[in-house]
């Protein structure tokens, strides 16, 4: 079977769909990727890629059609738009004079721009085959909870958009159960064919094989850590003011990873004279079970927005992976994964003084509460999260359309 598979994003970028590309191609299926020269997140080319090199490249098998693409930057304002349009503008030119071979389906991973999803339909319109849209992200719900725009002629194009990938979808697979509410919303069709397909643990997270790195001292106490990107949708603000209320309880708020919101968290630590709250910086993902291992409880935050309440950040299968207690302070279908688990505790977002109360509360558990929670984590993972059962589903789901 011979797949196309879309995204403005893959490797070296860290994204799940590399997993999905070199799972199928390790199975033997032939697999063609049509992608951007990597920028993400740094915001400049990573080293050996440029505007206009290295055009082709075959990786672990996978071919791989890299379009030149404006990078990214600080991801702001005219630098982010830019990157957004041109990756549509010349994977269009690619569609016209560089995709030559005919596929049996197109697989594509819509993230942050929806707009990615353009190349995809063209091959489809062109070589009439299906189309299995992944979305991870959903739009221009992300937009208005993001950003100035909350409506007039930008969110009515993008949701014109929006309207046309779901309707010339034959398959549209959800991250999250709660969005199918708001995908149907906008399908034509409504018994469109909607499957769950969640994320997963990278490997590194189930392994026991530990990498040779030296990671930042960490302070002694009942650490809470959160690993990610550092951003405007986690609600920060909770989070310093949590802090705040647990200084002196011997409690530790640690933030490994960078953002948008670094440079303010360093002027609130400054200014309420903050000691329990530390920043680590950025590191490899290869990294994060060490950083895993020295901290008691993982933290998952989003802000109080409708978007975010029908949102499970990837963050969480890897904690829970890892077998990590999960203390929560966001809504929706993540929230209900935490308790429905038994692996944390989850408060409603953006409320410091019930985060602050939960976690008290976790570094005042025994032993064998933390070993239970720990545990459950683990056995949630494997029922509902296993990367070898979702890649199973998948490729059964694939066959099902495959036309031989």
């Amino acid at each position: 079977m011979k797949i196309l598979f879309v995204s403005q994003y893959f490797y070296p970028e860290n994204f799940k769909g590399n997993d999905i590309v070199f799972d199928l191609a390790k199975k033997g299926y032939e697999i063609t990727v049509l992608t951007a020269k990597p920028n993400y997140p740094q915001g400049k080319f990573y080293k050996g890629y440029s505007f206009f090199g290295r055009s082709e490249e075959n990786i672990n098998g996978v071919k791989l059609i890299r379009v030149p693409i404006y990078p990214r930057k600080n991801g702001k304002g005219i630098h982010l738009a830019l990157n957004y349009i041109s990756f549509v503008f010349f994977s269009y030119l690619a569609f016209l004079f560089r995709i030559k071979e005919k596929y049996d389906a197109v697989f594509i991973q819509q993230l942050s721009p929806v707009t990615m999803a353009f190349p995809g339909f063209w091959v489809k319109k062109k070589q009439n085959i299906p189309v299995f849209l992944w979305v991870l992200d959903l739009w221009p719900e992300s937009v208005i909870a993001t950003t100035s725009l909350k409506k007039g002629i930008v969110i009515n194009f993008l949701d014109k958009i929006v309207r046309y990938f779901y309707n010339e979808s034959d398959v549209i697979l959800i991250s999250s159960n709660y969005f199918k509410e708001s995908i149907l919303k906008k399908c034509d069709d409504k018994n469109k064919k909607i499957v769950y397909f969640p994320n997963w643990a990278e490997d590194i997270f189930e392994s026991k094989n530990i990498i040779n790195y030296k990671i930042p001292d960490i302070p002694r106490g009942f650490n809470i850590m959160f690993a990610g990107n550092i951003g405007e949708s986690h609600g920060f603000e909770t989070i310093i003011k949590a802090a705040e209320h647990t200084s002196g309880k011997d409690i530790n708020w640690i933030l490994v990873g960078e953002g948008r919101k670094v440079e303010w968290i360093k002027k609130e630590i400054i200014k309420r004279k903050l000691s329990n709250l530390y920043l680590m910086g950025r590191h490899p993902l290869e990294t994060m079970p060490l950083f895993f291992k020295k901290a008691d409880a993982m933290l998952i935050s989003l802000k109080d927005d409708p978007i975010f309440s029908l949102t499970v950040p990837a963050k969480f299968q890897a904690y829970i992976a890892s077998g990590k207690i999960v203390l929560g302070v966001l809504n929706g279908e993540c929230s209900d994964l935490i308790k429905q688990s038994g692996c944390g505790i989850s408060v409603p977002s953006m409320l410091d003084k019930e985060l602050a109360q939960a976690s008290i509360k976790l570094s005042e558990s025994t032993m064998d509460e933390r070993k239970k929670m720990s545990k459950n984590a683990k056995l949630f993972y494997k029922k509902y999260f296993s990367k070898k059962m979702l890649f199973k589903q998948l490729e059964d789901l694939l066959l099902q359309y495959y036309k031989k």
